[in-house]
């Protein structure tokens, strides 16, 4: 009798608003917490194993990271879909550490996002395309990246790290450069983050690392060598390198991550017009190359989670 080879599993995360667009940029970004509720559940249903979440002000969409704010989505999630919730401590590059951090110690979920380095974090080039802005915080939010660091000190990421441990929360580590992957080594080498670890290569984000296969590559095999198989890898790419970058990575034996902080876009010149959208294109590739899309119950084991009956929400 032939023997049947096992599927891999590729796990999908969507983030569905992030901090990086600003409301004037596309009518369907998700701003009110029924609409990030409703992006994460839609996002789920159509094979998002994770959901990556932040919060916005509902009256004109400003990045909030209050706990007030995720409280008014995240048990709505929670009841309405088996996903996991990952809670952004990133939040925006406006805030301080002690305000990212927040929403992850109160709620304590299954997985956080953890940034591994400061850096510039460009988002004026947007300004060439948006012209007109619903509200007066866009431009200059926009404008100000320019002269704006994304403060991530060995210090901002020990605290979080070892803030969490004891809730048992686990991290997507999201990785813009190189040298972020060697910090990730320094905290494992002391014991501060231990395996299995969820690396999120980040590409295409001015003052990181960019978009070209090469760089794609390049990520990949330093992961490999620094981490061996203690380690899941995801991959993201900004803007129109969204669903090219993924189709190298889960050829790579990657996963992918999706959604509308990451791109407003389904195809050249087209905005989607939801996240369950993005998710859907992400599901096609993955399983046209004969492998099979992750659950949540796959990824809480691929990812050796606490499981969503444990966080405090």
């Amino acid at each position: 009798m032939a023997k049947t080879t096992k599927k891999r599993k590729v796990m999908i995360t969507c983030a569905v608003t992030g901090s990086i667009h600003t409301p004037s940029m596309s009518p369907h970004l998700p701003i009110t917490p029924e609409e990030i509720a409703d992006a994460a559940v839609g996002a789920a249903e159509a094979g998002a194993a994770l959901v990556h979440v932040h919060a916005r002000n509902p009256q004109n969409g400003l990045p909030d990271q209050s706990p007030e704010a995720f409280g008014k989505f995240l048990k709505v999630i929670k009841q309405r879909s088996s996903a996991v919730i990952n809670i952004t401590t990133g939040g925006a590059p406006t805030m301080s550490i002690e305000e990212r951090l927040k929403p992850c110690a109160v709620f304590k979920p299954e997985v956080a996002s953890l940034n591994m380095g400061s850096m510039n974090f460009g988002l004026y080039p947007m300004l060439e395309r948006q012209k007109e802005f619903k509200y007066d915080w866009e431009k200059p939010y926009l404008e100000g990246s320019r002269d704006r660091i994304f403060k991530n000190t060995f210090t901002d990421i020990e605290m979080i790290l070892t803030s969490c441990a004891e809730n048992g929360t686990r991290f997507e580590i999201e990785c813009y450069d190189i040298g972020h992957l060697y910090t990730l080594r320094h905290f494992a080498d002391r014991g501060i983050v231990k395996p299995p670890f969820f690396i999120q290569s980040v590409f295409g984000i001015l003052g990181g690392i960019g978009p070209h296969p090469e760089d794609v590559q390049h990520m990949k095999r330093t992961a490999d060598r620094l981490f061996g198989d203690e380690y899941q890898w995801s991959v993201l790419g900004a803007g129109r390198n969204q669903l090219p970058i993924a189709a190298q990575a889960i050829a790579l034996g990657g996963n992918v991550r999706v959604g509308m902080e990451d791109s407003l876009w389904s195809g050249p010149g087209k905005l989607a017009k939801s996240n369950a959208e993005q998710v859907k294109l992400a599901r096609q590739m993955i399983e046209a190359l004969g492998l099979e899309v992750a659950t949540p119950e796959d990824a809480r084991e691929l990812l050796e989670l606490k499981g969503a009956d444990r966080v405090e929400f």
